[in-house]
Order: structure tokens, then sequence, then C-alpha cells
């Protein structure tokens, strides 16, 4: 009986293994990705031409580079088994509080009452689908302990403020949501749809959210792009 036990957990190891290794190699290179933001993270210096810059724009996409740094993790990777991710991380390689955010593109600033390190920006004519509403979504701008680095002028319940792109939004932080725990100090963007009613679609959805390569003129979809480093002109 033993050895049958001892046989099964042998074969759930394997399969395990299995699922990992199509998730994080085949399926996107991830597992390489997480060594280059361990690299970065450590000396950024060491890879000036992995960096993308705020402010700058790529061809002729038309949104602007929301911050500085390294895009780490890509829209659709999979960090974890089952996991798709719905932006992109964008990491400073400083400590939280340091490296800016800047809005990409012009819109109306929401922030609701409880977001500590998160705000939104609806902007009413997708550039690239003028007749449709997108949204744009910054997050983990806060210290592992929850205090917010948001830029003052937008407190808790700010609702549909313009901010024309450029507008500085706050800086990179470690917040993951849970107060002690924190992540890697980076600013995670995303481009989330509206849902028709003019209010915007659960970002941790992936289904909800656009690949946001055409917007930034940067090779950022993990499906098309496994492994280059995403900067302008690739």
């Amino acid at each position: 009986m033993k050895k049958v036990v001892f046989g099964l957990l042998v074969l759930v190891v394997i399969l395990a293994a299995g699922v990992g290794y199509f998730y994080f190699v085949a399926r996107g290179d991830t597992g390489n990705r997480s060594m280059k933001v361990g690299a970065y993270i450590r000396n950024p210096e060491k890879y000036p031409e992995w960096e993308i810059h705020a402010g700058e724009t790529c061809g002729d996409a038309p949104f602007q580079m929301p911050t500085n740094g390294f895009i780490g993790f890509v829209w659709d990777d999979s960090f974890r088994p089952g996991h798709r991710h719905q932006g992109l991380d964008i990491f400073g390689g400083t400590e939280p509080g340091i490296t800016p955010i800047y809005a990409a593109y012009d819109g109306y600033l929401s922030r609701l009452p409880d977001w500590k390190s998160t705000v939104i920006i609806r902007i009413p004519s997708d550039p690239l689908n003028p007749n449709t509403q997108i949204w744009t979504y910054y997050t983990h701008m806060a210290d592992k302990d929850g205090n917010s680095s948001i830029a003052s002028e937008f407190p808790p319940n700010t609702i549909e403020v313009f901010v024309p792109a450029g507008t500085l939004l706050g800086y990179q932080g470690n917040f993951s949501g849970t107060p002690g725990n924190p992540t890697g100090v980076h600013l995670h963007f995303s481009i989330v749809k509206d849902d028709g009613q003019g209010k915007f679609l659960n970002e941790l959805e992936i289904k909800n959210t656009l690949d946001p390569s055409p917007y930034l003129g940067v090779a950022v979809n993990a499906n098309e792009n496994p492994d280059d480093i995403p900067v302008c002109g690739k």
C-alpha cells in the first residue's frame, strides 16, 4: 500500500513539473523574464538598454510611456499556473516613492474611496478605435503598508478630473494589496475595456483588457514576443 501511495506521489510531482514547464518555459518563457527582472532590480545601472523613459512615444503610437524603467512582465504573461497577466509591470529599479508615474494619454481620472494605490483614467474616444471608450489603469502607487504615493491632487473619491497626457499621477510603490506583504517596486499599467454603459470592466480578468502593444508602439504581447526585451522599435 505504501509503495502505491509513494508511486502516486511521484506521479503527481512529475505532472506538476510538467505543468510548471508548460507555463514558465514553453508558454512565453516567463521564467527567463523573471530572471531578467531580478537582474535589473539588483543592478539597474547595468542594463540601460532595457529601459523605457516616461514621456517618450514610439513611432506613431498614441500613448506616451507612463514611467521610467524596465518592462519586465508583459500582457498575457503567466507568472504561475492559470494566471494571465492583464497588463504591463514596469520596474523602476528604485525604492518606493521615487520613480514618477504620468498619464499616458488625455482623459478623466477617478480614484475610488478605498483605493490606496490605484487610479483609473477614462478615455472617451479610443485613439485606435474612435467609436469606443477605454480606460487606463495604474496601480501599486503605495508602500508595503499601504501608505499612498498618489499625487496629492487626487485624494480618495476623486471623480472625473481631466488630466492631460504627462500629468504626474504618483510614484512607483510595492503595495500588494496586503499590508506588510510587499511586491517588487513597479507600476502595473493596463488598458481596460468599457462595459458599454460608461463604466470600466473588472481589470483582474484579461478578457476585459486590451493588448497595449499598438497603443505604446512596443511589442508587449507575450504570445507575439515571448522573450525579447520590449523597447521602442521592438
